[in-house]
């Protein structure tokens, strides 16, 4: 398959390129960037041409795919062309600013046949593997509680682009960037929510959050709490569960749990599954196959992500509780 890249916009463009390149089943085949001094650069980095027009990289039937790493509010536009354009498609989190564009976005990939995968990287970790296993066999009951901390320095340590605090750009600051790893993995473990409250404060005064936290309510009663932030230094990546009969607590690549069977103490889970592959890599394989099925995280799952983003930042605009 020949894969276009969209956008070198984002901070994973090199980590999504370079996994392309390195896929023997997989060709990049060129490059597009809106900035015409950065796209020429990142393409000479990855040898490969820099196209200016983009409407030629639609038209080119030898171009079956596309990995999509521009800007997001650029995202409406180029997914939909993309999806016209009978290109599949990987494209990096969020999917969209309003629940209407993602709509949009989904009923064209939908109707154009195209195989899509959203990048959400935790689904593939060992820990949140087995932690998922755990739930889904019953040991740990029905679960109440769960709390998802992802956070880095960014900001303090001042290695994110300027542009990521560009709020027309990137429709927010530190939870629909980063936080979106905490909010696909509540979803991913607890469904869809019935509301949201949310804190956001700026630290380092930037014009956007980059100190955050939203508390979902679901069906069952459960509470999640999706933490994230820009300025947080050598804080581990936390998830800790609770349920009628047990309970779990990832910190990094350690998984502890407690349930009947250990007699309710916390003990290290030790047979921790291989990690799984990652969605770049499963989704060339998808397309190579032509097997939708084996394409991780699809479009409903960008829906989802983009409808939680949506209603956390309502709530953080309001102060009011948003019900979905």
């Amino acid at each position: 398959m020949k894969v276009a890249v969209i956008g070198g916009w984002h901070v994973h463009i090199r980590e999504y390129a370079g996994a392309i390149q390195k896929n023997p089943q997989a060709e990049l085949a060129c490059l597009w960037d809106d900035d015409p001094e950065r796209g020429k650069a990142l393409a000479q980095e990855f040898s490969v041409p820099f196209e200016p027009d983009l409407q030629k990289i639609w038209d080119d039937k030898s171009i079956d795919s596309v990995q999509i790493t521009s800007a997001t509010y650029q995202h409406h536009d180029i997914l939909i062309a993309a999806a016209k354009a009978k290109k599949n498609i990987f494209t990096e989190k969020v999917l969209a600013f309003t629940n209407e564009d993602a709509q949009e976005i989904a009923d064209a990939v939908k109707e154009n046949d195209v195989i899509f995968t959203i990048s959400y990287p935790h689904k593939t970790w060992p820990t949140l593997q087995a932690a998922k296993a755990l739930v889904e066999s019953g040991k740990l009951g029905e679960i109440t509680y769960a709390r998802v901390r992802d956070a880095h320095n960014g900001s303090t340590g001042d290695w994110l682009p300027a542009y990521f605090y560009d709020e027309k750009q990137t429709g927010g600051g530190a939870m629909i960037d980063l936080g979106a790893h905490p909010m696909y993995t509540l979803h991913w473990f607890l469904g869809e929510p019935k509301s949201i409250v949310s804190q956001f404060t700026q630290v380092t005064n930037r014009g956007v959050e980059d100190n955050a936290v939203s508390v979902l309510e679901f069906a069952n009663g459960a509470i999640g709490v999706s933490e994230t932030g820009f300025v947080t230094v050598g804080m581990p990546y936390v998830l800790e569960m609770s349920g009628t009969k047990g309970s779990l607590m990832v910190h990094n690549d350690i998984l502890e749990y407690s349930c009947e069977e250990t007699e309710g103490k916390l003990v290290k889970k030790a047979d921790l599954p291989p990690a799984m592959t990652m969605p770049i890599d499963a989704w060339i394989s998808a397309v190579v196959n032509h097997r939708k099925d084996l394409a991780p995280n699809p479009i409903e799952d960008a829906v989802a992500l983009t409808k939680l983003m949506v209603g956390a930042y309502q709530a953080a605009r309001t102060g009011k509780k948003v019900f979905f």
